[in-house]
């Protein structure tokens, strides 16, 4: 960006800009300044807000988050040496820094990758209480320098029983060493004691990944493979991992990171002593001024001080753990005219304690039984309705339950569920952990699950259970609706439901999902073992489900919800159920690009709808098999399916059908080189669209016939194509419209060698990709411009673009990957070097 002899930097006090000791807010303003940006400019370029510009330049705020930081740095297009300086004085390093005031005159500066920062902790307990000495032996464990220096990595195991309080020490001392993993922080419940069952590594490491910017199609489904990825992605950053509720050393060694800058907290109930290099820490009971002082948190010193003998009393019957502690507290915080004696009382009587109260599990479940026996002798109805709502809320498996599903599981108005749950938030039964979500304890939800064996018969579990599956069947039939209002899925929806979640537009559905999505994969994978399976509540909810998971490219869910569904449907008698399903399983395999694997899928559909003389079934299953074939290279088979679904489409009269129909019989013209029948049906797919004000299917033709064009070399032809598009996509305001029509017109002109204007696309793309967030497509047009800057000779650029590239596409995208190293070692080889398309180009 700027020259080796320090051109744009002030060197006296007479020149351009001056030293200074390291104030961050004016190193900021220097480097704003010399951009020529205001504030609010800066802001807007950086994705932040302009308050959080202006108090930094204030120096209200002098130790921004690291993201922050990054941002910034790619915002102020900052040289390597410059970030450096920056992220130096951001962290408090205090040096002296030379602060420009002038701007520099320099070629387009290289851009620049910004790693994703995970800040995944929870909160830390407001009043957590004593385990000082545990605190600090996790902090000397993880901050040990000669630890780095011998390359180890930083592990520390925290073990012992249910409601000790293992979780609440990792989190609150996690916090107190964020400033040492700068890189950010993960935190991941691997539910080894419940709910439901434990967490597969598999999936540990794909939620872990996927968290580290990762997409997850492209993630691998071998554990030796995605547990190398992980490493991979953790080499060279300072990053802590919190591995709560572990089942065993198996289970989480693969989940370790490797790089001696990063290290790891794990919590389990189990025996970690296997786990080589980990610091052990074994939690005990609390002592009893611990208990007390924690007691005195919750309910005030005064009441404490009231009834010391009581508190003490209470104190030993609470087995002196932290989650008795809080239930116990709670219950009398809610209740000021108890006195504490009344509560001792309550727990001294051995059947109401149900076992004797000490250091192990009995004494939790004891205090657990006496909230709920509390609650159900009470003379208010909604107290007595909480503790026999309590049982049925353990029933479903996953880590947190909305008010909506509560309300259908309970079978009661949503206001109603509201109440119930809040009354149990109270009593300390229930943790709320975010605006209408809940969360039971795994000590609880056991004790509940207890009385739910008790006083529930199986079948009133699983008419429980049955009911949050409809529920969300429901949901995402209005999900579908929303993003695919013209499915012919949709007339084949059955279950409904209320109340639904207030979806406003199809944004807030799929947002939606996306939250409650491994939710309802574990309550499907519970009810598999259930009276409700081999009812048509599973193939429903799989197709169903098509218009939240196609959306999101959620492919494996996908396939996981497809598993042995279609022969369901087919042994129920839904036939036409069944063979959507069918067509719906080619899916997964052709977005993972096993192309050859999704034809059986396919040519079976075909025949199912056939076998049901449906049309509108044949006739998208033929336009599939034209997209499937002809990217195999069958031209001739694909260009008759193609034919096929055209015919069969305007015989029914479906606009939406013939116009993909003809998109695609577009393309295979265009390779076979009839450029005038390729337009024609191009020309007739826009139209369609046209006709019937389907906005959003004319930008997509006028974009697919665009990239047709450049894949056969008509390059002006594609630009005029394009540029239709990127007049739609600003009309709709659609950034991923406008990201993809820039990558495209970018291509176009790079292809007929306008590199100038290829670049500017390129940018134009890339500032897209970065405010959508899509890190695949952000990688892929950084790859673009190191071509494009390889192609004019400036290798420099070429060089930081490819590298960049090359570290966003790690783990996303093996193709592009691979293309980002070759073209690396191209330029170290000092090669002459040409632009050619790929067949992966967008």
């Amino acid at each position: 960006m700027f020259g080796t002899d320090g051109a744009g930097w002030a060197s006296t006090s007479e020149e351009v800009g001056r030293l200074t000791a390291g104030s961050l807010s004016e190193l900021l303003r220097g480097f704003r300044t010399r951009a020529g940006l205001t504030q609010a400019a800066l802001a807007t370029k950086a994705g932040l807000s302009e308050q959080a510009i202006s108090v930094l330049e204030r120096g209200t705020r002098q130790r921004p988050r690291i993201g922050t930081v990054q941002a910034l740095t790619v915002a102020l297009d900052l040289t390597a040496g410059e970030a450096e300086e920056f992220l130096a004085v951001a962290r408090g390093k205090s040096r002296t820094v030379r602060v420009p005031t002038a701007a520099p005159v320099s070629p387009a500066p290289a851009v620049t990758d910004a790693l994703p920062v995970p800040w995944q902790l929870p909160p830390a307990v407001p009043d957590f209480t004593g385990r000082a000495a545990q605190i600090e032996a996790v902090q000397a464990a993880l901050r040990d320098p000669a630890r780095i220096r011998t390359g180890a990595v930083g592990l520390v195991a925290v073990t012992g029983m249910g409601g000790i309080g293992k979780t609440a020490l990792a989190v609150q001392a996690a916090h107190k060493l964020t400033g040492s993993y700068p890189d950010g922080q993960l935190y991941l419940n691997l539910r080894g004691y419940g709910p439901g069952r434990p967490m597969t590594t598999e999936d540990a490491l794909r939620q872990l990944l996927r968290s580290l910017g990762l997409d997850v199609q492209l993630i691998p489904d071998d554990l030796e493979e995605a547990a190398a990825m992980l490493r991979s992605q953790l080499a060279g950053r300072r990053v802590l991992v919190l591995l709560d509720n572990a089942t065993d050393v198996r289970q989480v060694t693969p989940l370790l990171p490797a790089s001696p800058g990063s290290a790891a907290i794990i919590t389990s109930r189990g025996s970690m002593a296997a786990l080589a290099g980990a610091r052990q820490i074994r939690l005990d009971a609390l002592s009893e001024t611990e208990s007390v002082e924690l007691l005195s948190g919750v309910i005030g010193q005064a009441r404490v001080a009231a009834e010391p003998d009581a508190v003490e009393r209470l104190a030993s019957f609470s087995g002196r753990l932290p989650l008795a502690v809080r239930l116990i507290g709670g219950r009398l915080a809610a209740r000021p005219s108890w006195p504490i004696q009344h509560l001792v009382d309550l727990l001294r009587d051995a059947e109401r304690r149900l076992d004797n109260l000490g250091s192990d599990e009995t004494g939790v479940r004891a205090s657990i039984a006496s909230s709920v026996e509390f609650l159900s002798t009470s003379d208010r109805p909604l107290d007595r309705e909480a503790a026999q709502a309590l049982p049925l809320l353990s029933v479903p498996d996953g880590s947190d339950l909305l008010t909506i599903v509560a309300a259908h599981l309970l079978n009661v108005p949503l206001r109603r569920a509201d109440a119930i749950l809040e009354r149990l938030v109270d009593l300390n039964l229930l943790e709320s952990v975010a605006p209408d979500r809940y969360r039971l304890h795994d000590l609880i939800r056991a004790y509940a699950r207890e009385l739910a064996d008790e006083t529930l018969t199986p079948a009133e579990r699983d008419a429980g259970l049955d009911r949050v599956l409809r529920f969300y069947i429901a949901a995402a039939w209005a999900c579908q609706r929303l993003t695919h209002p013209k499915s012919p899925r949709l007339s084949l929806a059955t279950v409904q439901a209320e109340p639904l979640p207030p979806f406003k537009d199809m944004g807030s559905a799929l947002r939606w999902f996306d939250d409650e999505q491994r939710n309802l994969l574990d309550r499907v994978a519970q009810a598999a073992g259930t009276s409700i399976a081999g009812t048509a509540v599973f193939p429903e909810l799989a197709l169903a489900m098509f218009g939240n998971l196609e959306p999101r490219r959620r492919w494996v869910e996908m396939r996981e919800l497809g598993r042995g569904v279609v022969e369901l449907a087919e042994r129920l008698k839904l036939p036409m159920t069944a063979a959507w399903l069918q067509h719906d399983s080619a899916i997964p395999e052709v977005e993972n690009g096993a192309l050859e694997a999704a034809v059986p899928h396919l040519f079976k559909a075909l025949e199912m709808f056939r076998q049901e003389a449906d049309i509108l079934g044949e006739a998208r299953c033929c336009s599939s098999l034209t997209y499937v074939l002809g990217h195999l290279g069958r031209i001739d088979e694909a260009l008759e399916f193609g034919n096929q679904s055209l015919r069969l489409s305007q015989e029914i009269g479906d606009i939406t059908l013939e116009g993909v129909a003809y998109t695609a019989v577009g393309g295979l013209y265009d390779r076979l080189g009839d450029y005038e029948r390729a337009d024609q049906a191009f020309a007739q797919g826009v139209a369609l669209a046209q006709k019937y004000g389907d906005q959003r299917s004319v930008f997509k033709r006028y974009v697919n016939a665009g990239f047709s064009h450049v894949l056969v070399g008509r390059y002006g032809d594609a630009v005029e194509s394009v540029q239709r598009a990127v007049l739609l996509a600003e009309q709709a305001h659609d950034d991923v419209g406008l990201n993809e029509s820039h990558h495209t017109l970018a291509l176009a002109y790079a292809g007929q060698g306008r590199f100038d204007t290829g670049e500017y696309h390129a940018r134009e793309a890339l500032q897209f990709s970065r405010r959508i967030k899509n890190r695949l497509r952000e990688g892929r047009i950084l790859l673009e411009l190191a071509k494009i800057n390889a192609a004019t000779s400036d290798r420099s650029a070429a060089t930081a673009n490819a590298t960049a590239a090359a570290g966003v596409l790690a783990g996303l995208s093996p193709i592009h990957e691979t293309q980002a190293e070759e073209l690396l070692a191209h330029l170290a080889r000092d090669e002459p070097y040409t632009y050619a398309l790929t067949n992966h180009s967008i």
